[in-house]
Formats: C-alpha cells, sequence, structure tokens
C-alpha cells in the first residue's frame, strides 16, 4: 500500500503536506520506488523543491518551494534558525518537566561535533512512558531522537537509538508499528506574502489511539 501524504497548506511559494511514517521525503534518503517529493508534485501539478528533512520514520509537517527562488528563501530560514518546529515523541522513562538540552552531536564523516539545543516539555505521564513536546533550535541529524536518548528517555518504535523490549511491548500491546515522533507544527515567513504562518499537523490515528489507551490504563 502507498504511503500518501496530505495536504496542509499552499500558497504561490510553497506546499506543506502532513508526511506519514514510513515515507522517505526524496532518494537521496531511500531507494524506495515512491517518495514524499514525487507525490507532492503529482498532487499540486507542480515540480517541488525539498527545503528541510524529516526522518522517514517521522510523521508530521513537511514543506516543499514552488521554486528555486522560494526554495532558496526558505532554506536560508530554516538554516538561520527563524523556522519554528514542535513535535510532540512519546517515551520510555521519566523526563524534567522541562529542559533544555544543549548537547553537541557528531557527524557520520568524523568531523567535530555540532553544537546542537533541544527545548523538552513534558506533557502528560503514563507511569514508564511520558509524552513530550520538542523545540529544536538547531536542525543536526536524528537531533530530537539523539538528545531524548541523551536523557536517558528514548522514543518508542525508535530501533536506532531506543529499547527493543519496550518497542515490542507497544508492538504486542497497542499495535503501534512506527517511531512516535510527529511534527505537529510548523511556522515560518511565507516567501508568497511575507506574512507569518502556522501550519498543523493532527497526530496520525495509531499515535492518537495509543495515547488515549496509556490515559485509561491498564
Amino acid at each position: 500500500m502507498t504511503l500518501v501524504p496530505t495536504l496542509l497548506y499552499q500558497s504561490a511559494a510553497l506546499v506543506a503536506v502532513n508526511k506519514p511514517s514510513g515515507l522517505a521525503v526524496h532518494r537521496g534518503q531511500s531507494r524506495d520506488p515512491v517518495h514524499a517529493l514525487e507525490l507532492v508534485r503529482d498532487t499540486v501539478k507542480a515540480y517541488v523543491y525539498p527545503v528541510h528533512r524529516l526522518d522517514r520514520a517521522t510523521s508530521g509537517v513537511l514543506v516543499f518551494a514552488l521554486s528555486q527562488a522560494a526554495a532558496k528563501e526558505l532554506g536560508a530560514a530554516f538554516a538561520l534558525g527563524s523556522v519554528d518546529k514542535q513535535y510532540l515523541a512519546l517515551v520510555r522513562g521519566n523526563p524534567p518537566d522541562h529542559v533544555v538540552v544543549d548537547h553537541p552531536l557528531s557527524q557520520d564523516d568524523g568531523k567535530s561535533p555540532q553544537a546542537a539545543r533541544t527545548e523538552i516539555t513534558t506533557r502528560a505521564r503514563y507511569g514508564r512512558y511520558a509524552l513530550v513536546e520538542a523545540t529544536p533550535e538547531t536542525g543536526r541529524t536524528h537531533q530530537i531522537r539523539r538528545h531524548l536518548k541523551h536523557l536517558s528517555c528514548p522514543i518508542i518504535g525508535d530501533v536506532r537509538y531506543g529499547k527493543g523490549e519496550h518497542n515490542r511491548f507497544f508492538r504486542t500491546e497497542f499495535a503501534l508499528h512506527r517511531l512516535a515522533l510527529h511534527a505537529t507544527s510548523l511556522t515560518l515567513s511565507d516567501p508568497a506574502t511575507g506574512e507569518r504562518v502556522t501550519i498543523r499537523a493532527p497526530l496520525p490515528a495509531e499515535l492518537e489511539r495509543t495515547l488515549r489507551a496509556l490515559e485509561r490504563g491498564p
């Protein structure tokens, strides 16, 4: 079954979609036969330009530019940190009520670690698990996943940085077969209008269902 992104926002300069978990953004991320870029291009009937990334396993707000000029402007905004991003993550452990993780992250090419900051706020607790909101101030690879691991609170469903026993528990008990990380909102200046816009993506049904079950308890 093909994973299909749903349209959230469109202007003369950009288009934003709600990307499902399991769908790579473009061919540089995977060798899958289909990617978000092609699906969005076919939906809007125009060439689209990627301006930021979401991990394949992460769902939520994903933005493409509709021209090279808009791509340059949006890419610069992401690089300068003038785009506000918020995520929700279901984690194992007992995170602080609020913390800013200021922890440099190493790179795959062996270069010196890069500065990385993520604001973490706990929104709900469910015994051994918690729902947190993450606001990254920088955009390093796997930043939220790695910073939550640094707090000893790995994300449920994270096969690289998480815990297999907890991932298996959520697959068995809640039929959750994905990374529990969702990009809930993104705020940026639309190059077409100059106005600041906030684009929101609702929680996917499988995450919503899991959170409701955790709220009910055993």
